[in-house]
């Protein structure tokens, strides 16, 4: 297997231990979980701080994302591309907040000594919004606001209320997070 296949298999194996053990996972149940021998993994990753700090960059990183975001047929109607915008957006918070958690990271990498290389790059998370800003032009003529405000209000939204802690575990739902977006809270009588 080529090495940064085997690197990226190591990762996905460890990913879901992490989420469960946290930083106590050892390197030998991450190894039988990837099929390798433990001293294998020591020719990928030079202790196990290291394969930790790979796992954390590998769920931040916003491409698998975008990637996502770009996949989103731009002649559905509204409604649907921001429904699926922030499905994606949703899942990959998920995944980031379940780490955090298990890892016991109490704030961002980048307050965190030990995760800090981890980040992306800044211009990594701009492109996020760049996507999401593409994702609703074709409908700027609806909106009161810029594209791209409107784009930072999705992402700002949706991360407040999918975030178990911020919900008090009652996120919502993707339809619920749109409607609130482009509906609001009053109620609209028919005139």
């Amino acid at each position: 297997m080529p090495p940064e296949q085997r690197r990226a298999a190591i990762i996905d194996a460890a990913l879901p231990l992490l989420r469960t053990h946290g930083a106590d996972v050892t390197t030998k149940q991450i190894a039988e979980r990837a099929g390798i021998a433990e001293g294998t993994l020591f020719r990928v990753f030079p202790d196990k701080e290291a394969l930790l700090v790979a796992a954390v960059q590998q769920v931040f990183d916003p491409r698998p994302a975008l990637l996502e975001m770009d996949r989103i047929d731009l002649t559905l109607p509204l409604r649907e591309r921001m429904r699926a915008a922030v499905e994606i957006i949703a899942r990959r918070l998920d995944s980031v907040w379940e780490l955090m958690s298990a890892l016991r990271m109490m704030g961002p990498p980048d307050q965190n000594p030990r995760f800090r290389e981890a980040l992306p790059p800044s211009h990594l998370n701009d492109l996020l919004q760049d996507a999401l800003s593409r994702l609703l032009e074709p409908d700027r003529d609806q909106l009161r606001v810029e594209s791209a405000q409107a784009a930072r209000l999705l992402r700002l939204v949706t991360f407040a209320c999918t975030h178990p802690r911020i919900t008090d575990d009652s996120p919502l739902k993707p339809d619920e997070v749109v409607d609130l977006l482009l509906d609001g809270l009053l109620a609209h009588h028919p005139i």
